[in-house]
Order: C-alpha cells, then structure tokens, then sequence
C-alpha cells in the first residue's frame, strides 16, 4: 500500500536506528551496554506506585474528563505557579501525555508553509512533528563554545513574514544547556514583536545541576503566547506512565482537547491520582535522583577528559553529555563503529540537527559501573580510527 506524502516527509528517527541494533546484537547474546535511551534508569518511587495500585483498587478504571480530572489539574496549576511563577490555574492545564501534547500542539497551530524556528541541535520528534503538519523547521544555530546558549540575535535573523512558532527546551535535550533567563527574556521580546507561539518544553525542569529553571511564560506578555509542556517522566522516573501536561490560555486548552478528545479521549484513568501524589507526596525519592544523576555527570565529565579526541562542555541540566569528537566521519557512521566494535550504544549528534554534526549524546542514565566500563570501550574503539 502508498504511505501518504505527509508520512513520506518524516525523516528516519536516527535514535530508533541506533535502538534496533543494540536490541539485535543484545538478541545475538552480545554485551551491549547503552547510552542511547533518554530514560532514568531508577524504579517509579514507591509512594506514587502505591497511590496507582490504591486507585486500581478502588475501581478507579474508567474514562474521566478529556482534560484531566480537577484534582490532578489543581495540582499541576497550584506547582507550576509556585515553582515556576506561570500565572495559571486549573482552567489552563489538559492533562495529556508530554509527547502527546507536542504533537497535538504542532497539529492545533501549524499550517501549510508556517515557519517554525528550532534551537541547532534540538529533540528529534519536534521536527517530525513540524513536517506532518506540513509546516517548515527553521534551524536556529547554536554553537559548543557557548555551551548550546541560544544567540537571540541569530533567532532575529531567521525570522520572516512566514515564521509561526519558536520552540524552546531547557533544559535541552541533547545538549542538557539550562537557557539563562536574559537569553530567555531576549527571545521572549522578538516574539512579542513578531507575533510569534512559543512552544516551551520543560519536561527536564527538576533535574538542574547548576544555574535555575526559568519559564518563559512567567515573563510580561509572555503567558498569552505561550504553551508550556511538561511531565512526570524524567522527574519521577515515569516514563511508561505516558502522564504530563499542557499549559496556556483556557481558549488555547479547549482547542487542543478537541484533539484529545477525537485521538486518545483522556490519560489513563488510574495513573491520574498517582500523578497528584507525586506532585504533592514526599520528594525525597525525586532529591535523591537528580543528586546521583550529577554524580554520575561529573564521572562521566572526568573519564570523557581522559579520551583524547572528545571534548565536552559541562551541562547545566537533564541527563546527557553531548561530546564533540576530532575523528572526520559522519556522527551516524562513529555511532555505528562504536556499537559494531565496542559494544557501546550513543545517539549520533546529526539526529538533532545539522549543528549535531560531529558530536554525540551520550546519556548518563546509567549505573557508574556501565559508565566507567562503557567509557572504557569508547576510548578504545576512537584509538583505533
């Protein structure tokens, strides 16, 4: 059968590539350890499985509201406005899977031939969302030297009459670059000018190392255009539980539920008073997380120090290293080599834009001893080239 000409515009998702060789050679019976996989490596924290199981219990395991049941809605405003300074309540929050959210966003707001301006390197699925919608990706370089900083002069120089959407996410994936918020305040003002949506992905905002979280749509003027995405996956170890959120002006919310309610009618019933319990139950679990992820950053930091032909700069958030290596091949034939020769799987930079050409992600989400040892094999297969 033909695949529509909108399904032919999505590129290959080059992480997905490198996951279906590790998972070959893993059903092979080789020693495969992984750094490909954007996933805390830690089990959900006990009180949040417990509250599920209460929930399941009880017979909570039928539809609720398209948005969100009230509490967990109340919840997800009352944090955000606390922690983040979003001036919003319940009325502005759709209960909905991250992912699920930006794809429904891309679908909500973008038409044919719409401009949409990307932070070089940014998340693989943002411009496969801009493509389904026959929208343009527009790619905003950012450079190593300056830690993955966006330059908003550079996002003045890519906007045109066409331009619909900036996308922001910081802490960034791939790179773990924590926006200041002056370049935050900076970007904010040519999309007032311009009469520009931002979409803020901030599903990364606990997990900070150095400097602070800033929400562009805490900023003046800024909350009416923008629609802020988050979750419960990286902060609580939630990944399987397709539970975040998204935030924005009520007649923003409504319209993006009619997607909601026409494609996935609502979250998972039970996973709904789970998700209230971890916005509001202990956060010990979360605390001890994001403190063994920086220990695993600097571990890893020192042993990259050590390779000769990788550089890496420090990231200030999230739970990636995004390392530049001498050696002149394509990223996606060095993430083929090390997975072929030394049994290591990284994410080849390119996936995240042209400006990734030349690095690689490496997630830390690991155990010290898959790091040291997986680090061991790098060093050994760039001897090599």
């Amino acid at each position: 059968m033909n695949t529509s000409h909108r399904l032919n515009e999505i590129p290959p998702s080059g992480t997905i590539a490198i996951s279906n060789l590790v998972s070959k050679l893993r059903a092979e019976g080789k020693d495969v350890i992984s750094f490909s996989l954007g996933e805390p490596d830690f089990a959900t924290p006990e009180n949040i499985v417990d509250a599920c199981v209460e929930s399941l219990r009880s017979g909570f395991t039928h539809y609720t509201p398209s948005m969100g049941i009230p509490e967990l809605r109340k919840a997800i405003a009352e944090s955000t406005k606390a922690k983040n300074g979003i001036p919003c309540d319940a009325s502005n929050v759709l209960v909905t899977p991250t992912k699920q959210a930006l794809f429904m966003i891309a679908l909500a707001y973008l038409d044919p031939g719409d401009e949409v301006l990307l932070p070089d390197p940014s998340w693989v699925s943002y411009e496969a969302h801009i493509r389904m919608c026959g929208a343009i990706p527009k790619y905003v370089s950012t450079s190593f030297e300056d830690g993955f900083v966006i330059d908003p002069d550079n996002v003045a120089k890519a906007v045109t009459s066409k331009t619909k959407m900036m996308v922001i996410n910081s802490p960034s994936n791939p790179t773990g670059c924590v926006q200041p918020e002056s370049t935050l305040k900076g970007v904010a003002d040519i999309c007032k000018d311009n009469d520009i949506v931002v979409l803020s992905d901030e599903i990364y905002e606990n997990i900070i190392y150095e400097g602070k979280h800033h929400s562009i749509a805490a900023m003046p003027d800024m909350f009416d255009r923008t629609i802020t995405v988050s979750g419960l996956s990286k902060t609580y170890a939630m990944t399987g539980w397709r539970l975040g959120w998204a935030i924005a002006p009520e007649a923003d919310i409504k319209a993006i539920n009619k997607l909601q309610s026409h494609s996935v009618t609502c979250c998972t019933s039970f996973t709904q008073p789970a998700a209230i319990e971890a916005i509001r139950g202990q956060q010990k679990d979360k605390d001890n997380m994001v403190a063994t992820f920086k220990k695993r950053r600097d571990l890893a930091l020192d042993l990259i120090d050590e390779i000769p032909g990788l550089e890496c700069g420090v990231p200030g958030g999230a739970f990636y290293l995004f390392p530049k290596y001498s050696a002149k091949i394509p990223s996606m034939e060095l993430a083929e080599k090390l997975l072929m020769e030394g049994h290591v799987g990284v994410t080849p930079g390119r996936a995240f834009g042209p400006c990734g050409e030349g690095f690689f992600r490496f997630s830390y989400a690991a155990s010290e001893e898959d790091i040291i040892e997986g680090l061991s094999r790098i060093k050994k297969v760039l001897a090599n080239l």
